[in-house]
């Protein structure tokens, strides 16, 4: 058994059983023996299955926001906000999937045809992510299962509950057992899944670190491997940027939604130097606006971190900005807030005078803890926002279109913002570079994903 513990409170929930090697092998088999008859199954009825899932959600959005916020501490409306978002992902999902199913002819003649025809991969290995178990875990899920895989589906130990509800409401939809199974525990099950022999795909989503280990368990049965991992978002506001105060609020935003704890939440900001003691005070005051406190309250704007030894990491990264000269506008100690004795609670932090020998500004933080730092243009901007392991997202705040795709075309990234950040869309493909991951979830790209081509030539035979 492994325990379930509420990041408000430090104490535990629940129990889970964490399954052993062999429930893990059974699992597999079960639906490597269900995925011909899914994949059978009719198109329009797989979709069918799909949207009564969304229709659940739905129904049941405020019993299953309360459980997330209880198990990783979102706060209630941002737990909200996660159910009823993930409503549109799988409708749009949903809504075009046959499109990549559809057969493609290449070349037609009076003899010989040309085509590609689209299968699935197999057993689809989906290990999912606490932060934002819906999300991440559905455009995973969402897109295999509608394009005839079967899903082995691994959610993170500290959403397991979360997990666990998903999976009956899948089931409760019409998906069969032997075409979606949950598979419970920490790392070491997340390890025997990926190292199963006979998976179509693994689709993992998680840290850099574990990421790595991931592929390394797969490597061996050279099966499909797909990575979404972290980042280290900057976001650059030049001097023409309309309104500075705009800027600032959505910035800060970007940085302190979910308590920082997003692959692309704003993780470093740069700020032209004519600007930046406004662009500064204006951020200082939203972040000093948000409210830290129970994440079950509805007014709650930033709750507990999900984990508690990412307290350590925050409180390093910390340290070492205040001891190389960074200055704290806002927080700058564990102790700030009195007002939480329990739980892991961290304050929400803003610095500035940082710099790149900083780890602040340079290994990714995850949490509500922020440096701005002061640039002299453009050059200088892009040279630090390029200075960093990853290529998840950036945004360029500023008055011209032109300008911030000229910036975002010369950095090696996923996804680009102009004014605007944060931002995962159903429609566009969401992918990461360097250290940020392999593949595409979402988009018709995230459709893509899940299925693998065959060529078929077809030539009439001699005298027919």
């Amino acid at each position: 058994m492994f325990e379930i513990v509420n990041p408000a409170t430090g104490k535990s929930i629940a129990e889970m059983q964490e399954d052993y090697g062999e429930d893990v092998i059974r699992k597999f088999e079960f639906l490597a023996a269900g995925q011909k008859k899914w994949n059978l199954t009719p198109v329009s009825q797989r979709k069918a299955a799909m949207f009564r899932f969304a229709e659940l959600l739905d129904l049941k959005k405020v019993s299953l926001a309360r459980i997330l916020t209880l198990e990783m501490g979102k706060p209630i409306t941002q737990a909200r906000n996660e159910v009823r978002a993930t409503i549109d992902r799988i409708q749009f999902l949903t809504g075009n999937v046959e499109k990549v199913l559809s057969e493609e002819n290449m070349l037609q003649t009076s003899r010989l045809t040309e085509k590609v025809t689209y299968e699935p991969l197999g057993v689809v290995a989906n290990i999912s992510a606490w932060n934002y178990p819906y999300f991440v875990s559905a455009n995973v899920f969402v897109a295999a299962l509608l394009t005839g895989n079967t899903v082995l589906y691994k959610p993170s130990e500290y959403a397991s509950l979360t997990g666990q509800e998903i999976t009956d409401l899948l089931h409760e939809a019409g998906i069969p057992e032997d075409a979606f199974m949950l598979t419970t525990g920490g790392g070491g099950v997340g390890a025997k899944v990926a190292s199963l022999k006979g998976l179509g795909g693994v689709f993992f989503t998680g840290s850099n670190k574990t990421g790595l280990e991931i592929a390394k368990k797969a490597a061996p049965n050279l099966v499909k491997v797909q990575l979404e991992l972290g980042g280290k978002d900057p976001a650059y506001v030049r001097y023409d940027v309309p309104d500075v105060v705009a800027a600032a609020s959505t910035i800060a935003d970007g940085a302190f939604y979910n308590c920082g704890q997003s692959c692309c939440a704003v993780e470093r900001v740069y700020v032209d130097k004519r600007i930046y003691p406004s662009f500064v005070e204006a951020f200082v005051k939203n972040v000093k606006s948000f409210k830290v406190g129970d994440p079950l309250a509805a007014d709650t704007y930033i709750g507990p971190v999900a984990r508690q030894p990412q307290l350590t990491v925050l409180a390093s990264q910390l340290l070492d900005a205040l001891e190389k000269g960074a200055r704290a506008e806002v927080g700058g100690s564990l102790h700030d807030n009195k007002a939480h004795k329990t739980g892991y609670y961290f304050p929400p932090t803003v610095l500035t005078d940082v710099n790149h020998t900083m780890s602040v500004m340079r290994e990714e933080t995850f949490g509500p803890l922020i440096g701005i730092q002061a640039v002299e243009g453009d050059a200088e901007a892009l040279e630090l926002m390029k200075d960093t392991e990853y290529g998840l997202t950036a945004s360029v705040f500023c008055k011209a279109s032109s300008i911030a795709e000229e910036i975002l075309k010369e950095l090696d990234i996923g996804t680009g913002y102009w004014n605007c950040c944060d931002r995962v869309s159903p429609r566009l493909p969401w992918s990461g570079r360097k250290g940020s991951g392999l593949g595409s979830t979402l988009g018709m790209d995230g459709l893509r994903a899940f299925v693998q081509p065959k060529g078929i030539f077809l030539q009439q035979p001699h005298g027919a």
